[in-house]
């Protein structure tokens, strides 16, 4: 052991190491004068120097003191061991559980045992409020909020991933451990900045679909630690969520629409074969959209193949069959997803049906939810932006008026019926355009 004393201290979002000895993780910043580090590395420093022997002077961690924390959750033994596997695994990682297995929970456990100061980052304004009203109610302190124009720091915090994001230079050397809610959203190019900006050397990811389809999910493990722990939607219907069926309800285009259908769908075909272009996969069509920058052509093909695609979607026989489907389940609370915003409207007013998009107000959409919960309101129309965050227990019925081929949407909108509740069985049905793109649509979201 020997050598001048290091320093380090937290510096806008990375670290700052000044010192003759630069560290694995360093690189030389002449501006100041020292080695700069990603926040993300501050475990790793720490670890390096003390292995090397090293003297340093540590003054990057600045946490808010943690009062007791104490709550009267027992865990479910599928809960208990997920946090046993993440404690295992360093108290880093993700843990994927279907939507209402009680990922909240196993993380509120790992906040009693670290008892340090916390930042749980979540996408929606809806879910800062559902945390903030958990973290309340259960471990009965003040908690703070960084969203939709509030900063109210405090030991435990709940931000949006926006806000986390634009206030990591303030906030990164501020908590200790970070939940991530749904953290698939993670590796999205700004927000990996937050796992890069933060010191926290304790972080626990939570989602119920781990992979992303462009890859991306292979950052995690640097982000925030593996997937440390993972059960399926089946393991735990019956005991744990409602038993579910699905159902899919074909209908047949009008003969207007199938006109229109048939007549975009050809522009795009004839485009493919006369390049001798084959679609087989997801990837071979991302390399077409990329084509579609350079070839005007190409981008016709993608436009007319656009308009195909919303005819099938948005079909007057979809509205119509829709409408037999509120009668027969009439008596159910209903959530009616569709992929554009235009036929939320349509339904809305078609069945004076109350509608959320990612336009309505904040406090608008909270009043419909409350409505919704208390059986005011029997059925809510929506978009993609209640694919997450909210918590509908009794909600049992699912219509799936059109959506995307990702699995993840599919899986969260089944979610939002599988809440546990006495006698109940919940009831997806997805109505699909036949013999058009759209049945290979359904196709891939179940794989």
């Amino acid at each position: 052991m020997g050598g001048s004393m290091i320093h380090l201290r937290f510096d806008r979002g990375s670290l700052l190491i000044r010192g003759e000895v630069g560290t694995p993780y360093g690189r030389w910043d002449p501006r100041v004068g020292a080695f700069r580090a990603m926040a993300l590395h501050y475990p790793d420093v720490l670890e390096y120097l003390d292995r090397s022997r090293l003297l340093y002077r540590d003054e990057v961690a600045d946490p808010l003191p943690v009062p007791p924390l104490g709550s009267d959750v027992e865990l479910r033994p599928y809960q208990m061991e997920a946090l046993e596997a993440w404690l295992d695994a360093g108290r880093r990682g993700v843990i994927e559980l279907p939507t209402g297995a009680g990922k909240t929970y196993i993380a509120l456990k790992a906040m009693e045992r670290l008892r340090v100061a916390t930042l749980v980052v979540v996408p929606t304004l809806d879910l800062v409020d559902q945390w903030r009203g958990q973290l309340e109610r259960l471990f009965k302190v003040e908690v703070g909020v960084m969203a939709g124009g509030e900063a109210v720091l405090k030991p435990l915090t709940v931000s949006t991933y926006d806000s986390a994001y634009i206030r990591a230079e303030q906030l990164g050397n501020r908590f200790l451990f970070i939940v991530f809610d749904e953290v698939h959203h993670l590796p999205a190019p700004s927000y990996m900045q937050i796992a890069e900006m933060y010191i926290a050397p304790w972080r626990l990811g939570l989602t119920a679909t781990y992979e992303r389809e462009d890859g991306a999910h292979d950052e995690l493990p640097r982000l925030v630690g593996g997937r440390v722990y993972q059960l399926g939607v089946d393991a735990l219907t019956g005991r744990h969520l409602s038993p579910y069926t699905h159902e899919k309800v074909f209908v047949d285009l009008t003969p207007e629409e199938r006109e229109a259908y048939e007549e975009e769908y050809a522009v795009f075909t004839g485009y493919l074969e006369k390049r001798g272009i084959r679609m087989r996969s997801q990837r071979d069509f991302q390399r077409f959209i990329i084509r579609t920058g350079r070839d005007r052509e190409a981008r016709r093909a993608l436009l007319a193949r656009n308009r195909a695609v919303d005819v099938a979607l948005n079909s007057q026989a979809k509205i119509d069959a829709l409408a037999d489907l509120l009668r027969a389940y009439g008596e159910e609370k209903t959530l009616i997803f569709t992929r554009h915003n235009s036929l939320v409207y349509r339904i809305s007013r078609r069945f004076l049906i109350p509608a959320i998009t990612h336009r309505t107000p904040k406090e608008e959409r909270r009043a419909i939810l409350d409505e919704f919960r208390s059986g005011s309101y029997r059925v809510v129309v929506t978009g993609q932006v209640l694919d997450e965050g909210i918590d509908v227990p009794d909600a049992s019925v699912a219509f799936l008026i059109s959506g995307t081929g990702s699995s993840r949407e599919y899986i969260q909108r089944l979610g939002r019926i599988l809440r546990k509740r006495k006698g109940k069985e919940a009831k997806l049905i997805e109505l699909v355009a036949r013999d058009t793109l759209e049945t290979r649509v359904s196709r891939r979201r179940h794989r």
